[in-house]
């Protein structure tokens, strides 16, 4: 992020050709980054405002993994707006805030994952996959940061990378937003259905961004291929296992 005359034109230069697409397809990352924060409010909707005096509440590793998970989202629909815009010099500075972001979503969650460690064969498929998807978050936000001149890349990496830590945030989202309307299931039946909504809502952001790419180009990115595929090899490790 250098000072001179030099940078500053082509930090302006960037901002209006590298990182806008034209028209409607510049919305798709505001609107999708939108989406997953009103997912995460949703789905912690009780912890947020409803339930405040529940325990997890009053337990550090939740009130600091919670901020930091938080504070990801916003930074995430933040990001995309200012880009949306064509201000990429606030952008950048943004950047580091959610660079800290990043950061401590990865060490919370490892925080969280160690103290209610069980074993991995006491563990349900999606909480298995969310030992493999940590590391993933981290690795696609670090590669985000690793290509952040390359805004193509840059964007893809950290959007996919966020969709990593979806399952908790979908959990959440699916028994505060459906299971009300399940009234004529039983228990059962609502746990059978967890699933393949689950898959059927966390895979169409992934599917949403192929379409994205085709719209725009008529061809899909590497980055949202390999995210997909990544994200399909470590659902077969889990299943396997």
């Amino acid at each position: 992020m250098g000072g001179g005359a030099a940078s500053d034109m082509a930090v302006q230069t960037l901002g209006r050709s590298g990182f806008q697409a034209s028209g409607r397809h510049s919305l798709f990352f505001p609107i999708a980054s939108l989406l997953l924060l009103f997912l995460t409010i949703a789905g912690f909707w009780d912890n947020l405002f409803t339930d405040v005096g529940q325990p997890s509440n009053s337990d550090p590793k939740f009130i600091v993994h919670g901020l930091f998970c938080g504070s990801w989202m916003i930074a995430l629909l933040a990001q995309s707006l200012l880009v949306n815009r064509g201000n990429v010099r606030l952008h950048r500075k943004l950047g580091m805030f959610a660079l800290v972001a990043a950061i401590g979503v990865a060490l919370s969650t490892i925080w969280v994952f160690v103290v209610v460690w069980k074993g991995w064969a006491l563990m349900t498929p999606e909480v298995r996959a969310n030992r493999l998807l940590l590391p993933s978050y981290a690795l696609f936000v670090g590669l985000g940061c690793r290509f952040r001149r390359a805004p193509e890349q840059h964007k893809r990496f950290m959007y996919t990378g966020t969709l990593f830590m979806l399952e908790p945030i979908l959990a959440r989202a699916y028994d505060r937003l459906l299971v009300p309307f399940m009234t004529g299931l039983t228990e059962a039946q609502i746990d059978a259905v967890f699933l393949p909504t689950l898959f059927a809502v966390w895979v169409s952001f992934f599917l949403a961004l192929f379409a994205y790419d085709w719209a725009l180009a008529r061809r899909v990115q590497a980055v949202t291929a390999g995210a997909l595929l990544w994200f399909a090899s470590i659902w077969a490790i889990v299943l396997a296992t």
